[in-house]
């Protein structure tokens, strides 16, 4: 459990500096290109990595089975909810959009529990309750009572990935993490390629310039090591508990944005500071958290 906890936290540092790069990056082309070329280069970094191995030749042991799962969850983590997301992100609040994403560690809890049988707990509650709240004093968040066809848009691309997230649990234990994050990225490349070519989008990849493909190496980078950490993290951990552990990378990504000399408010600090109390009630358990702030704050008999 400590290497999947390590492994996992290793995603959420990559995840929150990830996000503070992509601000200047996703704004240099389509976002569907620079998802597509991503997942490209992500794939053949991957493979490069299996060859270096000398593990090529697992693929010949993947049955039929197991390359149907890979393609699946190429379809509906790598390609159908970005193509749904960014669509949505247009036609939404920057804010709204970001709280629904923010939301898949709920989707995926009540998805483990149905699909895996994974216990949910009172440790897990309170965390799930912690990062909620945190994420709604971060993102500065006023709920919107009017649901419009962009949150719907989001909502359904969480779902997406929320799915996703199942689907790899169970492959990752009937597959080696590197081969599924492979699959992952390659197959969700081909489907975003499709969708590319039939919506006449594909020769604006010949448009781009050298500083935007420089930017689409170095985030590909950053999400290869992503994926990598992730898929090897979730072998050894509960998939809810997993996706706790990933809200890490919200407090990161904020304490990042000080380097840009943005001040960062109350909201964002006790937003950060509920993510990280949630992030540890997982990662520690629920009594190393109300020991460890009793001593911080001295309290005795915290009601937890």
């Amino acid at each position: 459990m400590k290497k999947g906890v390590l492994l996992v936290l290793s995603t959420a540092f990559i995840s929150g500096f990830s996000i503070f790069i992509n601000q200047f990056g996703i704004k240099m082309t389509n976002p569907y290109i620079f998802t597509g070329l991503k997942n490209i280069f992500v794939a053949l970094f991957i493979f490069a990595i299996i060859l270096s191995l000398k593990e090529w030749n697992k693929f010949k042991f993947l049955s039929r089975s197991n390359w149907l799962t890979l393609i699946l969850i190429g379809l509906v983590g790598g390609s159908i909810p970005f193509l749904l997301f960014f669509k949505g992100l247009s036609l939404t609040t920057a804010a709204q959009g970001s709280f629904l994403h923010k939301t898949m560690f709920i989707y995926v809890i009540v998805l483990a529990a149905l699909f895996l049988k994974e216990r949910v707990g009172k440790n897990l509650i309170l965390a799930g309750l912690l990062l909620l709240l945190g994420n709604i004093f971060l993102l500065k968040f006023m709920p919107k009572f009017i649901f419009n066809s962009g949150d719907l848009l989001v909502l359904i691309a969480v779902l997406f990935w929320s799915v996703e997230q199942i689907l790899s649990k169970k492959a990752v234990m009937n597959m080696p993490p590197r081969m599924v994050a492979w699959g992952r990225m390659f197959f969700g490349s081909i489907f975003i390629i499709i969708f590319l070519l039939v919506t006449n989008q594909f020769h604006l990849i010949f448009n781009l310039s050298r500083v935007q493909i420089n930017w689409v190496i170095v985030t590909s980078l950053l999400l290869c090591g992503y994926v990598l950490t992730w898929y090897h993290g979730i072998k050894y951990l509960k998939i809810s508990e997993a996706v706790c552990l990933l809200a890490l990378g919200g407090p990161i990504t904020t304490l990042l944005t000080l380097i840009q000399g943005k001040i960062i408010s109350l909201n964002e600090i006790i937003g950060s500071f509920l993510i990280i109390l949630g992030v540890i009630s997982v990662a520690i358990g629920l009594g190393n958290l109300s020991r460890w702030l009793k001593r911080i704050f001295k309290i005795k008999g915290l009601p937890i």
